[in-house]
């Protein structure tokens, strides 16, 4: 038998997909802020098809060789390029016009939980990542914060996505309010027009 819940919810990473695949096609530029394993990666990879670029960013040696050994399993290395450095420094590799960004914030799955994102270099990242978005274009906030430091990066994100100009971005949260420490997931999209 399958359940309500097992129809209608889904993972914070579904809906971060679902929410990217509405700006990101052939030929987009995409970027995977926190690479880890490369599901995001892989994901984007094949969104943007052949002549499309995704931009992927970790801070841990470990995360990139995992991201690239998936890539090269599906024959889309050549559409990524991998850089071993943080997501504070996007606005360094990434040229502007970007069409998604996607955020798994907390720690790499099966890594060492002790290495974080944490709350300046995420804001700093996000702040030049909105810079980048093409009008139209979305990004994808995966908010883990069960972990030593997750509750301070957590309220930094909310407080700076509340400040967001709501004549420039459109923001929704999704949220699962009855689970304890649950990730959750902010979706925000630069307007087509400012108005």
């Amino acid at each position: 038998m399958v359940t309500i819940a097992a129809k209608i919810v889904k993972s914070v990473v579904e809906f971060s997909h679902q929410l990217i695949s509405q700006a990101v096609h052939a030929g987009s530029v995409a970027v995977d802020a926190t690479a880890g394993n490369g599901y995001d990666t892989l994901f984007l990879a094949q969104s943007v098809g052949a002549s499309g670029k995704v931009f992927a960013f970790d801070i841990q040696e470990k995360a990139i060789a995992h991201t690239q050994r998936l890539l090269k399993a599906h024959g889309l290395e050549n559409r990524v390029e991998l850089i071993c450095q943080g997501h504070e420094k996007i606005d360094e590799y990434v040229p502007a016009k970007v069409h998604g960004i996607i955020f798994n914030l907390g720690y790499l799955p099966g890594g060492d939980q002790g290495v974080v994102t944490n709350p300046d270099t995420t804001v700093t990242a996000l702040e030049k990542s909105i810079h980048l978005l093409t009008a139209g274009g979305v990004l994808a906030i995966a908010v883990y914060w069960g972990h030593p430091g997750g509750p301070e990066e957590k309220q930094a994100v909310e407080n700076w996505v509340q400040k967001l100009s709501p004549r420039v971005f459109d923001v929704i949260k999704i949220d699962f309010p009855n689970k304890n420490k649950a990730p959750f997931l902010f979706g925000v999209q630069k307007k087509l027009l400012e108005e």
